[in-house]
């Protein structure tokens, strides 16, 4: 075997192997988003399951193009519930909201502990927040 016919040997290896790995990255998302779908039914659910397991090529061409505009608006939609979601467990670690921490300062400023000027500045400070 000579060197350009192991050349291209490994050339056509390289492009099936990237063929399959696309292939399975497309299949994933496509069962990610069935599992996702909640206006689809259990029924029809196992059916594009059942045709993905014995007609994998043809239904993901099939289901690419029958849904493929509402995977998009599907993962948009995840992404922003994720987001959503972690923006709230960070803001319910932080700490007190703003009416809360000027609660605390004012009560500081009726036990005498700060001052007029330091209250401002510590309610100023919250409502900046």
């Amino acid at each position: 075997m000579d060197f350009w016919e192991s050349f291209w040997l490994m050339i056509r290896w390289i492009f099936w192997s990237f063929v399959f790995i696309a292939y399975l990255m497309i299949l994933f998302h496509i069962i990610v988003d069935i599992v996702r779908d909640t206006t689809m039914r259990g029924l029809v659910k196992a059916v594009w399951f059942l045709f993905l397991l014995f007609f994998p090529f043809i239904t993901a061409f099939v289901y690419l193009i029958a849904r493929g505009d509402g995977m998009s608006k599907r993962s948009a939609e995840a992404a922003r519930q994720s987001k959503q979601a972690s923006e709230d467990y960070v803001r319910s670690l932080a700490g007190t909201s703003s009416v809360a921490e000027i609660e605390k300062a004012a009560a500081l400023r009726d036990s005498g502990v700060i001052s007029e000027e330091e209250f401002a500045q510590l309610k100023a400070k919250a409502l900046a927040s």
